[in-house]
């Protein structure tokens, strides 16, 4: 049996979602001669799980001997980009754009080698902060057909809404990356997630018109989870890739909990697991084979991210507190202000809200009315019980989520 290339195993795994021209980029990855690049855009700190499909993919495409660019959206987090958003978004100062890029390049450097010129971070802000107007509307706009424009599926939501002409040039934008990026650095192919394709063929169709030159695009499969919602987001926010933002423990416990349908899909799309080991897995998945994949899944993915030796301790925590409900010193940890309670208590709605374990009260009762929480190993069922917060407090939430609570 011949060795399966690069190109076939991303197929299999699923993580392609369209592409422009098959054989091409086949032959293009599968011999390294790719120069890719993804598009980051610098709103936090910290990338989350949003951003891990992307970092999964480039770290193969890497190791199959391709050059990865990173491009920083600093110009174009000056406009706010419409896709999928149906509000505008924040403008950010220059000095902001350039911490967070020194954030991302940290926490990417767990996936990608940057070393002797493998791969390379560009801020588009270089560019495009220095473009002339008119010069813009002749050289790109001319290639434009607003009408071509707004059938894409982005603009068409907002403008029942109405869209900004700031953010109509977004597109044109993203397009100049492209091209910009194919003359300096010899960029011939761009990933995006599947929400971008309309800007990603605005750019390889700019290169055609401007050079006479074909450049690919191939967008990567979404991570929603089998309700079709996007995945790596919790009660308390995105979970995030920066450890102080979200822990080793609280980022394996996100993955040992996913359901049971998106296990499989989650070990092909994002962990350098075998696909033929997972493919055998999913034959025979059901009851204790399930928790291991799930215990699969949790490790390799925090081994990824924090290294092997949080791998070791998350998992050594989690399993201690399944097994016996004791062990909370790498427990997700809410400290609550003594001036918060009353005579030394708090009501267990509001307890589970500001720990972060529901969103509302409302959600919060109903889950007390069913029997899902238990306090330090004592089952509450009723809605208006007030808990004494005395030294440590163990909230269970369902089979396994634990959350500790301390008074400070």
């Amino acid at each position: 049996m011949k060795n399966m290339t690069v190109f076939e195993e991303l197929k299999r795994r699923g993580l392609i979602a369209q592409m422009t021209d098959e054989a091409e980029i086949a032959e293009l990855i599968n011999n390294g001669k790719a120069t890719f690049y993804i598009g980051f855009d610098p709103t936090a700190d910290s990338l989350h799980v949003g951003h891990f499909m992307a970092l999964c993919l480039m770290k193969r495409l890497q190791m199959a001997g391709n050059k990865p660019i990173i491009l920083i959206g600093g110009g174009t987090a000056m406009i706010g980009d419409p896709s999928g958003k149906t509000d505008m978004r924040k403008m950010m100062t220059k000095e902001t754009i350039q911490h967070n890029v020194d954030c991302f390049k940290k926490q990417m450097s767990r996936f990608i080698d940057f070393s002797e010129d493998k791969a390379i971070v560009v801020n588009n802000g270089d560019w495009l902060l220095n473009l002339n107007y008119i010069d813009v509307l002749r050289e790109v706009g001319a290639c434009f057909s607003v009408n071509r424009m707004l059938t894409a599926e982005c603009y068409k939501q907002r403008m029942e809404k109405g869209l900004s002409f700031l953010e109509f040039n977004y597109m044109i934008m993203q397009s100049y990356d492209f091209y910009k990026l194919f003359q300096d650095y010899g960029c011939n192919m761009q990933f995006g997630g599947d929400d971008q394709w309309a800007n990603m063929l605005g750019g390889t169709e700019l290169i055609r018109r401007k050079l006479g030159k074909d450049a690919y695009a191939m967008t990567i499969t979404l991570l929603l989870n089998s309700e079709g919602k996007k995945m790596g987001k919790t009660e308390k926010g995105a979970v995030w890739l920066d450890a102080e933002k979200t822990t080793p423990y609280e980022f394996y416990q996100y993955w040992r909990n996913v359901s049971d349908q998106d296990v499989i899909k989650c070990l092909k799309l994002l962990t350098f697991v075998p696909i033929e080991q997972i493919e055998e897995m999913e034959r025979t998945l059901e009851g204790q084979q399930l928790n291991q994949a799930k215990e699969l899944l949790a490790y390799s993915l925090t081994e990824l991210v924090h290294g092997k030796e949080a791998a070791d301790q998350a998992q050594d925590a989690a399993k201690a507190i399944f097994t016996s409900g004791s062990s909370s010193e790498n427990m997700p940890t809410t400290a609550i202000p003594a001036a918060d309670l009353q005579d030394g208590g708090m009501g267990i709605l509001t307890l589970m809200v500001k720990a972060g374990l529901c969103a509302s009260n409302g959600e919060a009762r109903r889950l007390v009315q069913q029997g899902g929480v238990s306090v330090n190993n004592e089952k509450v069922t009723d809605p208006k019980a007030i808990i004494t917060l005395d030294g440590e407090t163990i909230i269970k939430k369902g089979k396994k989520v634990f959350h500790k609570v301390v008074v400070e």
